[in-house]
């Protein structure tokens, strides 16, 4: 019997989860996320058909199934290393901040090709005919928008839900990535997927925002585009993320961006000068502080919360 409170318990194992992110990043094998995927594919095939009420199921089926593995948090003496290893499962904060610095790399050596490729390990922005420039943005945008989803998120609800809900948070996430799409396919069969993780995200995309303007240099001008841009973005989180980013590192985002051959225009963010390559690191730098701020931050309110 542990001597800790749970609560207690759950802060560390937060921590840690935190700090095995940081030292190794994402498993290289047998990544539980991707073993999540390949159930996911396999009920799509069974479950699939063009109607709400199947993608409803679906979702719910699965999203629940990943809460009830998280249970066996409750076993005895194991509170705080399951939430140490569901934490470094479901986070991808230093993963992302390594596709960021790699694009970084390949564009500081002017390999625009090698840049395009890459692009789609960031996000499924059109790559072909993209400058330097264009790729630039994408990277700084993708890194603004991910570093709720990848790191702030599972956070939040890891606080607040213990390792069900990081394991559930993790399950709407990764679903909204494979049927959360609107086209013939997904209209209606990924409809829960996608609602469900905007549901999800609408605290920890404001909780991203915010603290990206607390790790600014530009606290002041950061919380001004948040303010006034933050809600122009079609997603209703994504904006969130963007524009302190944009404010915080006093450059303009938004934009035209081109997905499967259909062009979105996009409004800008920020008043600053076009993203260059130089602030791609600049965005990894500030993702990573935010990172660990909500590190901290989510110990606190699971300290709390017990």
């Amino acid at each position: 019997m542990s001597l800790m409170p749970a609560s207690t318990e759950r802060a560390v194992g937060l921590l840690l989860g935190v700090a095995l992110d940081a030292l190794l990043g994402d498993p290289r094998r047998g990544h539980p996320v991707a073993a999540f995927g390949r159930v996911a594919s396999g009920l799509e095939r069974a479950l699939y058909a063009d109607s709400r009420v199947r993608g409803v199921g679906y979702a719910g089926v699965l999203v629940a199934g990943a809460a009830g593995l998280g249970l066996v948090e409750r076993l005895p003496g194991a509170r705080m290393p399951a939430t140490a290893l569901a934490t470094w499962a479901v986070l991808g904060g230093t993963s992302l901040g390594r596709e960021g610095r790699e694009m970084a790399r390949l564009l500081e050596a002017d390999d625009l090709e090698g840049a395009r490729a890459r692009l789609s390990h960031l996000c499924a922005r059109d790559p072909e005919g993209l400058d330097a420039k264009a790729l630039a943005r994408a990277t700084v945008e993708s890194v603004a928008e991910n570093t709720s989803d990848a790191a702030i998120a599972p956070l939040v609800w890891g606080a607040i839900g213990g390792v069900p809900g990081l394991l559930a948070y993790r399950a709407i996430n990764t679903l909204d990535a494979m049927v959360g799409y609107r086209n013939p396919r997904y209209e209606r069969f990924g409809w829960a997927s996608a609602r469900s993780d905007d549901v999800a995200n609408w605290v920890p995309a404001r909780v991203t925002g915010l603290l990206t303007v607390a790790c600014a240099e530009r606290r002041g001008e950061a919380w001004r585009v948040l303010r006034r841009d933050g809600g122009a973005h079609p997603s209703p989180n994504a904006g969130r993320c963007e524009a302190a980013f944009a404010g915080a590192l006093g450059i303009r985002l938004g934009g035209a961006n081109a997905y499967g051959g259909r062009l979105e225009r996009r409004p800008e963010m920020g008043d600053g000068r076009a993203p260059e390559v130089r602030d791609i690191r600049r965005a990894v730098r500030l993702s990573a502080a935010v990172s660990v701020a909500a590190g901290v931050l989510a110990a606190l309110v699971a300290r709390g919360v017990g």
